[in-house]
């Protein structure tokens, strides 16, 4: 499961002005789908199945109290599953879809709101979410890309840092995995690509000897 929390700069992903190129670069596949009698998916919420672009770009850009210019109005979520992820979360387009948006709204939002420490829950993030049949690059995968707005809407002031990026990551793994029954390769989880990259020498070491012996154990049984 490839996840990234995006947002900033001056490209696709700038985020402290109005959210209407993100909204918008979000329905580019929208209109070829429609030319092959394709469904399109609409934008959806914690709540909502079918939310219009104009009330998705509406809500962010009104979301932002107590905020000063220069400040994040909003941020994405990419949630990008593997072809054998996809796999287990349904056979055809449909009944993918749908299991996307109830792990989306049920586990990776839930952990999200967790992740910044304050009590908040999943009911507490304004998020809008779009989900992509996209062909390019991993093949099979879906992008789901929630506009998340780090204010919280019950008086729990603006959320600005401390969040525990390697906590979500790991919990909307494992959260995946036990929804879906996935059987994940060691190699394939989160803890061991990032260690792969980012830790040292001896991390990489113990961490592929740790691989090594969960692959065995997995043989055994």
């Amino acid at each position: 499961m490839n996840i990234k929390i995006q947002g900033g700069g001056s490209g696709t992903y700038a985020n402290t002005g109005s959210c209407t190129g993100v909204t918008t670069y979000l329905q580019h596949e929208d209109l070829e789908r429609m030319k092959n009698g394709q469904e399109v998916q609409p934008f959806f919420n914690n709540s909502r199945d079918y939310i219009s672009a104009q009330e998705v770009t509406f809500k962010i850009d009104n979301n932002k109290a107590k905020l000063s210019r220069n400040d994040a109005k909003f941020y994405v979520i990419t949630v990008s599953p593997s072809s054998r992820e996809l796999e287990k979360m349904g056979k055809t387009e449909k009944e993918q879809a749908e299991a996307m948006r109830k792990y989306v709204r049920d586990d990776v939002m839930q952990h999200y709101a967790e992740g910044f420490g304050k009590g908040l829950n999943k009911e507490d993030i304004e998020y809008y979410g779009k989900i992509h049949f996209e062909r390019k690059g991993r093949s099979n995968t879906r992008k789901l890309s929630p506009k998340t707005n780090h204010t919280g809407k019950k008086n729990c002031g603006n959320v600005k840092g401390g969040f525990d990026r390697t906590d979500f990551f790991r919990k909307c793994e494992s959260s995946f995995d036990k929804r879906t029954g996935y059987d994940r390769a060691p190699e394939q989880t989160f803890d061991y690509l990032n260690t792969m990259k980012n830790g040292s020498p001896k991390e990489i070491f113990q961490k592929k000897e740790w691989a090594e012996r969960v692959n065995h154990e997995r043989l055994e049984k």
